[in-house]
């Protein structure tokens, strides 16, 4: 669990790319994809990549999960793919990084230097050498982003009775930023990236308080996830309507959170309307 000192009686956890800052598009648009595309020799299928990458990272059920299991998954869609079949493509995904994703927990960039270290193997220092190629794309490309709308003065009214906790699967480097970047790491007590663990793991942290007090402000399923896996309330922003749900969040969700109003029939209109916004099946096999 990670180390702070509660200040109030009740905690939010927020996520970062794509629920703070509308940063997702950028960064998997200009960063990531283009670094799967050069790095795993996809140049004659970049079309179909792309649309994979953009589906499993941006439009689906898989929205916001950690960068390695989200790269098996892309080469996972493509190999489904006949048309990437018929241009005489057949993606080998790498077994020892799955094996690797399976049984850490911390899946970031320190985890997996010392995984290649101990080992040596190919598949995953090519990985590593990906996973660097796009922070160093993210942090030359990635400024000027401010956070959405009404997350500043969420933020505001959160501090005067509430501890928020960043939770996020984004390397901490980037984290303390972005969030400094915007001073924004002044309402927060603690920032926790891929490097502290799983979100899940992260927001462990709910056992400081008291129950009914917790909630998790999220833009994926794995947000839900981990707040569901400590009994923590999900306050969901909608994919391509963030700016609407953080003006809800601001305008009614927060006092019925403080009110004890925000469980049972509220929580779960907001659920089924956030899972709308995500669906399970890309657009090329539901027009197929």
């Amino acid at each position: 669990m990670i180390d702070f000192t509660p200040k109030h009686d009740f905690l939010v956890g927020i996520d970062s790319d794509g629920c703070a800052f509308d940063t997702m598009e950028l960064k998997h648009k200009e960063c990531f994809i283009p670094n799967i595309i050069n790095h795993y020799e996809l140049q004659g299928i970049s079309k179909y990549a792309r649309e994979a990458a953009e589906f499993v990272n941006l439009y689906s059920k898989s929205r916001g999960i950690n960068r390695f299991p989200a790269l098996i998954e892309v080469m996972e869609w493509l190999n489904r793919r006949p048309e990437v079949a018929a241009r005489g493509y057949k993606i080998e995904i790498p077994q020892t990084l799955r094996e690797w994703i399976a049984r850490e927990t911390k899946l970031g960039n320190p985890a997996l230097e010392a995984e290649v270290e101990r080992t040596g193997d190919a598949e995953l220092t090519h990985a590593l050498k990906w996973s660097k190629a796009v922070n160093h794309s993210i942090a030359g490309m990635v400024r000027g982003v401010p956070p959405f709308p009404f997350v500043r003065e969420s933020l505001e009214k959160l501090n005067a009775k509430a501890d928020v906790l960043v939770v996020s699967a984004t390397p901490n480097e980037a984290l303390h930023r972005e969030w400094e970047e915007h001073d924004l790491t002044k309402y927060t007590v603690a920032i926790c990236g891929q490097e502290i663990g799983t979100k899940k793991e992260s927001l462990a942290a709910a056992a400081k308080y008291p129950a009914g007090r917790t909630l998790m402000i999220g833009d994926a399923p794995g947000d839900h996830k981990a707040a569901v896996a400590n009994g923590v309330l999900f306050y969901p922003i909608n994919p391509g309507a963030e700016e609407a749900s953080w003006q809800r969040f601001y305008d009614e969700a927060i006092d019925r959170f403080f009110a004890g109003a925000f469980a049972g029939d509220y929580a779960a209109e907001l659920l089924a309307d956030f899972e709308r916004h995500l669906p399970e099946h890309p657009p090329w096999e539901v027009s197929g």
